[in-house]
């Protein structure tokens, strides 16, 4: 299947590890003009730009900062134009994600996570649609939730799982704002997947978490990816407004 995203130049944010680095390899291997963003890990990211050339990507560039931050996200995209040409897909996956429950989440934990998650999402956004407004080809828009949006997490994670949640309602909304513009937006929701910051406690204590998966086991970042992809392609001209739950099972709805 011809996805159309050959030459096509998209922004990951969050991409220096984990599932962004996986969505933008997967840009890449279609030929895509891959910008990666991140914040602090620009060693990892460098790294990622490396792989996205030899996946084939057609230009690929490393973008530094902050998306809970106006002009920054704002500076990312100048720099992600300048160096692309219009960014035409924009894939939101840079998340925090604290640890502790209600009681203890102090209010500045609860705010930063909002800020990088959620306020981030939607600078990103609104840069991207003020931006692509009036130039050509319609525009992809992929916001990265999670099934802790719908199910609540059982680890403590109340600022994450509400940053997610608010994803959710903000895509939807979203949608039905710039359908009649030929653009869409999706919101991804994974489930248990080993990334580098997970996989050290899947494989601690399997037992806790694969009983809740019907497929039976964690989800490889390349299938996560994979959904993402196709949301992000000209296959996907007709969904907008949807969450693609991609979890083995573990949320049915």
């Amino acid at each position: 299947m011809d996805l159309g995203l050959a030459g096509v130049p998209c922004l990951v944010t969050g991409a220096s590890r984990g599932l962004g680095r996986a969505i933008a390899l997967a840009l890449a291997a279609e030929g895509a003009r891959v910008a990666l963003g991140c914040r602090e890990r620009l060693a990892e990211a460098e790294e990622a730009e490396a792989a996205c050339a030899r996946s084939g990507a057609e230009a690929t560039v490393v973008l530094r900062g902050d998306v809970s931050s106006e002009e920054e996200v704002s500076d990312m995209f100048r720099e992600a134009e300048s160096a692309l040409g219009a960014i035409r897909v924009l894939v939101n996956n840079a998340a925090v994600c604290p640890h502790g429950t209600t009681a203890k989440t102090e209010l500045e934990t609860w705010d930063q996570t909002l800020g990088a998650n959620l306020t981030g999402t939607f600078l990103a956004c609104r840069e991207f649609l003020r931006r692509l407004e009036g130039q050509g080809p319609p525009g992809r828009i992929v916001n990265v939730s999670s099934v802790s949006a719908f199910s609540g997490s059982t680890s403590g994670q109340a600022a994450y799982d509400a940053s997610k949640g608010g994803i959710v309602s903000f895509t939807v909304s979203l949608a039905r704002e710039t359908a009649a513009l030929g653009i869409t937006a999706n919101a991804l929701a994974p489930g248990l997947m080993m990334t580098e910051m997970a996989a050290g406690k899947y494989r601690a204590a399997p037992e806790k978490y694969l009983p809740r998966i019907p497929a039976g086991r964690f989800a490889e970042l390349d299938e996560v990816a994979a959904a993402a992809v196709f949301l992000c392609s000209r296959q996907a001209a007709y969904i907008t407004g949807t969450v693609v739950n991609v979890s083995g099972g573990l949320l049915m709805r």
